[in-house]
């Protein structure tokens, strides 16, 4: 049966050729050509026609056709040939091909492809059917009356996978019947990694896919793993499945298996992963990482993850062997701007107990800056505009955590009412400059805050929920701004504070020097008001050079001058502050220092300062430049270079102040090197006074004795100094772009949709192997001095990765505590691109976090074009 079915085959394309090669050579005689347009040849343009419905052909839709080498026909006109990138439409069916065959009379049609001078077969036709993915053949027959087709040498994705088959058969219900098919993760005509099942017969749906007798191929070589029969799903949605983990070893928790578990395809906005990782030393964890997003309106994930870890040294039943329970929740959700103007909500929550990051190496990742986080912080925001903007409404839940105090900050909720600045003297329709009191603005705004500061331990006890703080605060300054002798700006205002306070404090002395604190409920408010001034203008200066690439230094110097006033607010008339209650007891020197106090001290917004303050400030900011002539253009073009950005000093100076009227003075600046590749930020105080030890205290006492009496202008007291830099950094800017814009592509899936918002959100867990290099560094500097001893902290971080072939990869983090004399965390890992699998080999050769792990995975598709691999599972903040 099988030679009957190959003769006829053969017998069919020797008919086709003969017809070809009678009725249609590829050069046609000039006496056809006035015959009809049809006839018309002109090579290497593109040509385009149509044949008619209902025409003598029999068809009952029309064709449209084009090739771009030409167009001929047969003499009879029912037989049309198309060479050169070929393409037709009809009905649903859309074709290409380097070499197109329609037979209008039998509806028939074939299309195959070409070998090229070098005797490369390309051109291969691709069809593609009503909602269907595109299939690549190698050749292919189609009947336009039954629907029917037979493909050769086909090559389809399904669902992240690909189906090759030597040949295939399309009947009118749109069902696909395979014979000798290869089910692949790699879209390559001959997966040169294969890994897949290869299937003798077989049967594609719109929905499943039914096979016959299917083993394990791998290189080519048959594994004795099969199935006599299958039933597969064929979905066109995201598909829930088994996720397979990776192996490795901790040198704390022993070997593992990690990230175990289910990928939920729930429906088109969302999907979750649920993994587990277990430990042969007894500990374990699970995560569950969700992500939605529906398109321009809102998309975000949610992240909740537990974990059981226990001491690798605890001996086995004693209260050291316990295990610790760790927890950690994150939520993000952002809104599109365009779905709801004028309003905006946010979240950004991350929360759980402190040592979740160190305990489980962050979650199994050991990324560095996860480990070493001292602070975990959440934040959800509500916003909203109205009345023409005048008004601008803000609302937040905000928690804020210490992870080495342990303690926690938790704001439920804040908000923040403002009204935009307004001239009330103005006029609307005023023509000509403003008068001096049109000049006058006024502002209004209320803030209100119910907080919680607090240990971690024991947060959602009875006891903690009720020492939530809570006020309002209401703020209306009024300025004005104008210019002064052309060359000065003018500032000066009022402001005016008032603060809404739900309960106060009364102190007592109840035995020698102890002062108990009452809280007594009940509204009570207090307020404050401010006079300021000052004047502010800047200054220009230009050095020229006549030699050189330097052309000239620019120097930009901008000084203020500013007077403050506030009245004594502790001053009894007021009734804001208050004497200790003595009760008959003696009062020492310690209690005398505090014996007056604010009733509002530890309240929501606190009350006015004691003593009073008519001050005068000062700063000056500076900013120099270069011109240099560009090395880049011959035409005498100018470049400016930044040299020093932002330097400025600012202090004040007290006038009512009984001591230590001047402050002292800070700094800060910022420069960068290497065309801003390489940028430093620096800042410090300096403090003018001097300081002591006396009456055996271990800490200093500033006095009013000025430093330059001790020949020294000041006394450095704080300095800090950052930097980092990446190299090659610009062809990643370049792939973000590349991705940004492929995001919301209609024509790619939402799992690939997912997987770009991945890459973008964490570009540094993928390694992308079209970048040969790529060089990151931190470095950070403290210093500080007390006056009697000073403390110094620098640490350097680094990471980077290096292709040693277009397909090997190898990937470092490290860094060096100079405090500590030691190397930090360090990880390196070795990465192999195997197209359509992910192959690493993690290690981390020393320290807590002693490890390794070994995975290969397939690879997602939209990796796979991206050359992309992922570097590892991903920590659940993604």
């Amino acid at each position: 049966m099988r030679n009957i079915y190959i003769l006829f085959l053969l017998l069919f394309s020797l008919r086709l050729s003969a017809q070809q090669a009678v009725s249609q050579p590829r050069s046609t005689s000039p006496d056809t050509i006035t015959a009809a347009r049809r006839d018309s040849v002109r090579p290497d343009s593109i040509q385009t026609d149509s044949t008619r419905k209902n025409s003598a052909s029999g068809l009952n839709s029309e064709i449209q056709y084009t090739a771009e080498d030409s167009i001929n026909y047969s003499i009879d006109g029912n037989i049309i040939y198309l060479y050169g990138k070929g393409r037709i439409a009809y009905e649903d069916l859309e074709l290409d091909a380097d070499y197109i065959q329609i037979d209008q009379k039998n509806k028939m049609l074939f299309a195959k492809g070409a070998n090229d001078k070098y005797n490369v077969y390309r051109g291969r036709p691709i069809f593609k059917q009503g909602a269907d993915n595109p299939v690549t053949t190698d050749s292919l027959f189609f009947n336009f009356e039954t629907k029917k087709g037979k493909l050769f040498g086909t090559a389809t994705s399904m669902d992240g996978g690909f189906i090759q088959a030597r040949q295939s058969k399309k009947n009118q219900y749109n069902e696909v019947s395979l014979k000798h098919g290869i089910y692949s993760t790699c879209n390559l005509p001959e997966p040169h990694t294969h890994f897949g099942i290869h299937i003798t017969k077989g049967l594609v749906t719109d929905k499943q896919v039914i096979s016959g007798p299917a083993y394990l191929e791998i290189e080519h070589i048959p594994i004795p793993i099969g199935l006599p029969f299958g039933f597969f799903p064929k979905m066109n949605k995201r598909a829930s499945g088994f996720r397979f983990p990776s192996f490795g070893e901790d040198a704390n928790r022993g070997f593992y298996m990690q990230g175990i578990g289910w990928y939920l395809g729930i429906n088109d906005y969302w999907d979750a992963d649920i993994l587990g990782t277990i430990y042969s030393k007894g500990s374990w964890d699970i995560n569950t990482a969700a992500r939605y997003k529906v398109n321009y309106k809102y998309s975000g994930s949610v992240n909740l993850s537990f974990s059981s870890i226990r001491s690798p040294n605890a001996i086995e039943g004693t209260a050291g062997n316990t295990a610790s329970k760790q927890f950690n929740v994150q939520w993000s959700h952002s809104q599109d701007q365009s779905a709801n103007p004028g309003t905006t909500l946010s979240a950004n929550v991350n929360f759980g107990t402190s040592s979740y990051f160190q305990q489980t190496a962050a979650s199994g990742t050991y990324d560095y800056n996860s480990i070493i986080r001292n602070s975990m912080s959440s934040s959800i925001a509500y916003g909203r505009t109205f009345f023409d903007g005048l008004f601008n409404f803000t609302s937040a839940l905000r928690h804020s955590q210490d992870i080495s105090a342990k303690t926690v900050s938790l704001t439920l909720p804040s908000f923040n009412l403002s009204m935009t600045t307004i001239n009330p003297f103005d006029k609307k329709d005023r023509v000509g400059d403003q008068k001096w009191y049109q000049r006058i603005a006024v502002g209004y705004q209320l803030e209100g805050s119910n907080t919680f500061n607090g240990q971690e331990k024991g947060l959602f006890q009875k006891e903690n929920l009720q020492k939530f703080q809570n006020g309002l605060q209401h703020n209306i300054p009024v300025s004005l701004s104008m210019n002064v002798l052309r060359y000065l700006q003018f500032n000066t205002g009022v402001n005016y504070s008032e603060r809404w306070s739900f309960q106060t404090i009364s102190k007592q002395l109840v035995a020698d020097s102890t002062v108990r604190t009452d809280t007594i409920p009940g509204f009570a408010r207090n307020y404050n008001y401010s006079l300021n001034g000052g004047f502010s203008t800047k200054i220009y200066g230009m050095k020229t050079f006549k030699k050189g690439n330097l052309l000239a230094l620019r120097h930009v110097m901008t000084p203020s001058v500013n007077f403050n006033y506030t009245p004594d607010f502790s001053d009894p008339r007021f009734g804001f502050y208050r004497q200790i209650a003595t009760n008959g007891f003696r009062m020492d020197d310690s209690v005398r220092r505090v014996s007056r106090y604010s009733r509002f001290e530890g309240t929501m917004y606190g009350g006015p300062g004691m003593g009073k303050s008519a001050s005068i400030g000062f700063s000056i900011d500076n900013n120099i430049e270069a011109k240099v002539k560009s090395k880049s253009d011959t035409s005498n073009a100018v470049e400016k270079i930044p040299i020093i950005q932002g330097l400025t000093f600012s202090g004040n100076y007290n006038f009512a102040a009984d001591s230590l009227n001047l402050s002292t003075i800070s700094f800060g600046g910022r420069t960068a090197f290497f065309k801003q590749k390489i940028g430093v930020n620096f800042s410090g105080t300096f403090d003018p006074y001097q300081v002591i030890t006396e009456n055996g205290r271990s800490y200093p006492i500033r006095v009013n004795k000025f430093m330059i009496e001790k020949g020294k202008l000041a006394r450095l007291s704080s300095f800090s100094l950052s930097t980092d830099f990446s190299f090659n950094s610009s062809a990643l800017r370049k792939r973000n772009e590349e991705l940004r814009e492929r995001q919301d592509d209609p024509n790619i899936t939402p799992s690939q949709q997912q997987d770009i918002r991945n890459i973008l959100n964490n570009p540094n867990y993928y390694v992308d192997f079209t970048v040969p290099w790529n060089f990151s560094a931190a470095y950070s500097f403290n210093y500080s001095n007390n006056g009697v001893e000073s403390t110094i902290t620098n640490t350097l971080n680094f990471n980077g990765d290096l292709s040693v072939t277009p397909k090997w990869k190898v990937v470092f983090n490290s860094g060096y505590d100079f405090q500590q004399k030691e190397i930090s965390l360090t990880r390196f890992s070795i990465n192999r691109d195997l197209h359509c699998w992910d192959m690493a080999f993690g290690w981390t050769p020393f320290g807590r976090y002693k490890s390794y792990s070994f995975d290969i995975r397939v690879r997602a598709s939209i990796l796979q074009d991206l050359k992309l691999r992922r570097r590892s599972a991903l920590p659940l903040n993604y």
